[in-house]
């Protein structure tokens, strides 16, 4: 064979090698492509549902460890909630037993760590990682999922992390310190909720974005305001809340604080918060079942039963 035979085969090799390196080259460049926003993904799912109105949460003085409270709230509201929540102060460890009781009751927990008289400057350099491992390696162990929640109400004056005690970028450094340090023992079923209290002008509460740690670092959004004058409707309380959380993220928003005190008419309260979560398209609520703000009435249990009767869901 000549070597003028031999050229068509030697070009059709040369393009068959072309031909194999760019596909390799295009694999290349779409996992490049496509890992980076699985890990992204990854870190930022969510352990539970995002629905519009699956949530209905309680918080009740005594939880934990006694559930007997939430039980009772159960039996005065006619609902099963499914969000109970409790506070926990700096050094105090998982209450997995707790947990695991919300959980054969059909709840998720929802913790409030509260870095009281702390230094959120310390927090992010570290010098409370043998405390964050513990309670990181705790909450894994659990498996089912956790709503975490650190330093809630920031935009507020009355906590020593919050508006006017620390600033505010040492609250972001604290925030994605934990969330990061959690990242990196692979604890994989938390979800970030960072929460914030309803903007008021008058009481000096300030728009939150100064706090806002950034997208990669939450989950949800939580808000807290209370009905306190019988003036009080969702839109005034919360309206404007929402609207400077949209402007910084799409994440889902959950009223994480809220009740109507029992000098108002509750049962026309507790409508209108239904209706504004349902008009809002949030994930639901958590009432705050203490002192003047417990359900004061039958009619007001009825009410909660009949206008929440509708939202009931259940973590996914």
């Amino acid at each position: 064979m000549t070597q003028t035979q031999d050229k068509p085969r030697v070009q059709e090799g040369k393009r068959r090698k072309i031909k194999r390196v760019s596909i390799i080259v295009f694999v290349v460049l779409l996992l490049a492509a496509v890992i980076p926003a699985i890990l992204i993904a990854q870190a930022n799912r969510s352990a539970v549902s995002h629905q519009p109105i699956h949530y209905i949460g309680v918080y009740e003085r005594g939880n934990p460890p006694s559930y007997a409270n939430v039980n009772a709230f159960k039996t005065t509201v006619g609902i099963t909630p499914n969000i109970i929540m409790y506070y926990s102060s700096w050094q105090e460890p998982f209450e997995a037993d707790f947990a695991t009781a919300a959980a054969h009751h059909g709840a998720v927990t929802l913790v409030q760590m509260d870095p009281t008289g702390i230094s959120l400057a310390a927090i992010a350099a570290g010098q409370y990682d043998g405390y964050l491992r513990s309670y990181a390696n705790a909450v894994s162990a659990y498996r089912r999922p956790v709503i975490l929640s650190f330093g809630h109400e920031m935009n507020g004056h009355w906590y020593s992390w919050g508006y006017t005690r620390a600033s505010a970028a040492a609250f972001v450094a604290a925030w994605r310190h934990i969330v990061t340090l959690f990242r990196s023992l692979n604890v994989q079923n938390v979800t970030w909720m960072w929460t914030v209290n309803i903007i008021q002008s008058a009481g000096r509460i300030p728009n939150p974005a100064p706090w806002w740690p950034g997208k990669s670092y939450v989950n949800w959004v939580g808000i807290d305001g209370y009905y306190s004058a019988s003036s009080s409707t969702f839109p005034a309380l919360f309206g404007s809340t929402i609207t400077a959380v949209r402007e910084m993220t799409g994440d889902p928003i959950l009223i994480a604080e809220t009740a109507v005190h029992s000098g108002l008419d509750q049962p026309a309260k507790i409508a209108d918060l239904l209706a504004g979560i349902r008009l809002y398209g949030l994930l639901g609520f958590v009432w705050f079942e203490v002192d003047n703000w417990r359900i004061d009435s039958s009619a007001a249990g009825a009410a909660f039963r009949q206008a929440a009767d509708g939202y009931r869901g259940s973590p996914s």
